[in-house]
């Protein structure tokens, strides 16, 4: 089922993209290879961090070509699971981290209003 918001990614459309700015989607597209390269850090590896981050920024395609990827990489359903955790808990701690701020200013009304 096609989803009008996000329309599925297509030859059609990656070619396009491509002659718009060829230069710079070599480029990216070089550099995206070399990110998920093996390294320090095993591709597998990379691959749950990219299915992390994707669900941080809650970017659909790369979530659907992320979790392609850490599986083609051996990555389990379990810890993609716990990728997936991992953003969840990231995303709330942010927030929670920040109520700080929520807190001060509180802090400083409550003050405005006593003096």
């Amino acid at each position: 089922m096609a989803d009008a918001m996000y329309p599925s990614t297509t030859r059609e459309l990656a070619q396009r993209r491509h002659e718009l700015a060829p230069e710079i989607a070599t480029a990216f597209q070089a550099f995206s290879h070399k990110v998920f390269a093996e390294g320090a850090l095993p591709a597998k590896v990379k691959q749950l961090i990219a299915v992390a981050v994707a669900h941080v920024t809650q970017c659909p395609y790369c979530i659907k070509g992320h979790t392609k990827a850490a599986i083609r990489h051996g990555a389990s359903n379990e810890e993609l699971m716990e990728a997936v955790w991992v953003a969840a808990e990231m995303r709330a701690g942010g927030a929670y981290a920040h109520s700080v701020l929520a807190i001060e200013e509180m802090q400083k009304a409550n003050s405005a209003k006593s003096s």
